[in-house]
């Protein structure tokens, strides 16, 4: 089927609310012509639709790339960020879009809504119950007129199964107080094939190798980060990736989840700490929350183990309690070994490959990555 007759398809599915039908007829269509900017745009709308709105998020940023005068593409941008809630970004866009396209009262409004949030956020207005324009405002707002297509049979038969498969590079991360740095191990990458991008609470990641599929990492952050302090490095093995922290608190994973909603302590200068907190009861005994912490480190230390959960608890205490020179050498050993050498001398392992050491009667297989 040609690229224009499935997005024909596509465009009626998602009038007649087939979303995720929709979905896989543009991939379809855009696998067939992908520097189709329209094509991109509307499976943007899409996705948003499905509430895959970093995925929304990257379909408009190509759009944008391949045309960069497409007003819905700033406006499927914007509209996917405010409900990402990232409202200076989805500002940013939809002031570009209301550029190409005066007359068009939705960016008008969403823009205001994106004002009234940046208000709330930075406190210059009470917390009012939020409003959802957002939804209203794409339900005005079909992809095509319903007139305008064509029936094409049964769109059920022409659904393509996707199968999910393993992700090609493996990433790991690790945080200081003010910052997450992001690791994906990515081996003899050129620079000139990797692509990021940083938005407030978005990590868009790209590598596109030459004559291999195209790898998307796209997680929505567990916090808000500062895009203009972001930098990333491309090495031989890796790409790794440092992310600047909006705020000083622990982040108890990469990626955001709706339902953790367990507060996190702030990271404080040590000075503020040392200041002994006290916390509002209604109990008449009052709880030293700082004893009881520490009461539990002290079990956790003494806490006995045997055989290999001894060994991983002594070799996670050295690497909790370890220089960032000695992370990056104990992990280096430990992958360019194959897991057979654990080192933490960062001038012995940094200019070398440290070769594997199996144990005695044992073979040692190369670990791919």
């Amino acid at each position: 089927m040609a690229s224009s007759d499935l997005a024909t398809s596509a465009k009626e599915a998602f009038i007649d609310d087939h979303f995720e039908l929709a979905l896989d007829l543009y991939s379809q269509a855009i696998g067939i012509n992908p520097n189709n900017a329209e094509l991109y745009a509307d499976r943007a709308q899409a996705n948003i639709k499905l509430n895959n709105l970093t995925e929304a998020v990257a379909d408009a940023n190509k759009a944008i790339q391949l045309d960069s005068s497409m007003s819905k593409a700033y406006l499927r941008k914007g509209t996917a960020c405010i409900k990402l809630e990232e409202y200076q970004t989805a500002k940013a866009a939809l002031e570009t879009g209301a550029s190409l396209a005066p007359g068009d009262t939705r960016f008008t409004n969403l823009i205001k809504e994106c004002d009234e949030r940046i208000a709330e956020e930075s406190g210059d207005l009470p917390n009012q119950e939020k409003t959802l324009p957002v939804a209203s405002e794409l339900s005005n707002e079909p992809i095509v007129a319903a007139e305008d297509v064509q029936p094409v049979g049964d769109l059920s038969t022409q659904v393509t199964t996707v199968t999910s498969t393993k992700p090609k590079y493996r990433h790991e991360f690790y945080q200081k107080p003010e910052e997450v740095v992001v690791t994906i191990f990515a081996k003899g990458v050129l620079a000139t094939s990797v692509a990021v991008e940083f938005g407030e609470q978005i990590l868009s990641v790209k590598i596109d190798v030459p004559g291999e599929d195209a790898y998307h990492f796209q997680p929505r952050l567990f916090g808000k980060i500062l895009p203009d302090k972001c930098k990333y490095e491309v090495l031989s093995t890796k790409v790794e990736i440092r992310l600047a922290k909006a705020e000083l608190i622990q982040w108890t994973s990469l990626e955001f989840v709706r339902e953790n909603t367990v507060p996190q302590r702030a990271i404080v200068p040590s000075d503020i700490r040392s200041q002994r907190p006290t916390y509002p009861s209604s109990k008449t005994k009052t709880t030293d929350w700082d004893k009881l912490e520490a009461q539990v480190k002290k079990e956790e230390k003494e806490e006995k183990l045997d055989g290999d959960a001894a060994l991983n608890k002594f070799f996670r205490d050295i690497y909790q309690d370890a220089d960032d020179d000695t992370r990056k050498a104990m992990r280096k050993s430990f992958i360019e070994s194959n897991g057979t050498v654990l080192s933490t001398n960062w001038k012995e392992v940094g200019s070398k490959t440290v070769e594997g050491s199996p144990p005695d009667g044992m073979e040692m297989k190369k670990w791919e990555y």
